[in-house]
């Protein structure tokens, strides 16, 4: 497996799902870990799980002044930051998005796409500019496909793969920036759209017949942040189990009688 030891990483909305799973994954791994999240009681559940050599920071991920605070505290305790995985993202919208009230969609964009941005500027001037790293960008299916009654959600997606880009071709050679975009993960952010039997009719149309854990998430994490991933930047990693490829699953041509697409 991909060895991080001796490297500090911090993962923000690393109290549950994707990026506790994350969490855990680099700790195996030998990285120093730190977490952020907003909400205190959770930050606290997931620190005890890890252990206490785990750094918890309670911030609002998208604060311009908590971002700094948190940024600059990890550096003075550790001396660099060599893993940033942005993981926060919220999706508050119940309707079309014509009707999304503007607030909310402002929101939406605040915390999905301008705080990577944010907190990728404060990692770059602390510690990445000087010493190099790896930035990781949890984008999402939505970003490369459209789900009903996201289109906030999925906008900033598309956004945050375009920002990956641009980023990784501003930060070479020095520093990494890829995205990961996955598909449905059983998380609590997704329990609607996994629960019960909608869950298993879902997984059933895929080529691997079963949803997505956080823990598969967190082992392709883990690879695009150590050095066997050292000559890849600007790329986005789809982990969805097929779902991309799962409309051309339907009866064979041969099946059908109608040999391959491409005889003659």
């Amino acid at each position: 497996m991909s060895d991080l030891g001796g490297r500090t990483a911090l993962i923000v909305g690393g109290s549950a799902g994707i990026g506790l799973a994350i969490a855990r994954e680099f700790l195996a791994a030998g990285a120093r870990v730190a977490i952020v999240a907003r909400r205190e009681q959770p930050l606290a559940a997931a620190r005890q799980e890890l252990g206490t050599a785990v750094l918890a920071y309670a911030a609002d991920a998208s604060d311009d002044a908590a971002v700094a605070r948190v940024v600059d505290d990890l550096v003075r305790r550790c001396g660099r930051l060599d893993i940033l995985v942005n993981n926060a993202a919220v999706d508050l919208q119940a309707g079309p998005l014509i009707d999304m009230p503007v607030a909310d969609f402002d929101a939406v964009m605040r915390l999905n796409l301008r705080a990577p941005l944010l907190w990728s500027q404060c990692a770059w001037r602390a510690s990445m500019k000087q010493h190099g790293g790896v930035i990781l960008n949890m984008a999402s299916l939505g970003g490369m496909m459209l789900y009903p009654d996201m289109g906030a959600y999925c906008a900033s997606k598309a956004a945050l793969l375009h920002l990956t880009r641009a980023l990784a071709a501003e930060l070479g050679p020095g520093v990494r920036v890829n995205a990961i975009a996955p598909g449905l993960i059983r998380t609590d952010m997704s329990v609607a759209a996994w629960r019960g039997e909608h869950g298993a009719r879902f997984a059933s149309r895929l080529p691997l017949q079963r949803l997505g854990e956080p823990e598969d998430v967190a082992r392709s994490a883990r690879f695009l942040a150590s050095d066997a991933a050292a000559w890849i930047t600007g790329e986005t990693l789809t982990i969805d189990g097929g779902t991309a490829v799962q409309p051309g699953r339907g009866r064979s041509r041969q099946a059908d009688g109608g040999g391959s697409a491409g005889s003659t």
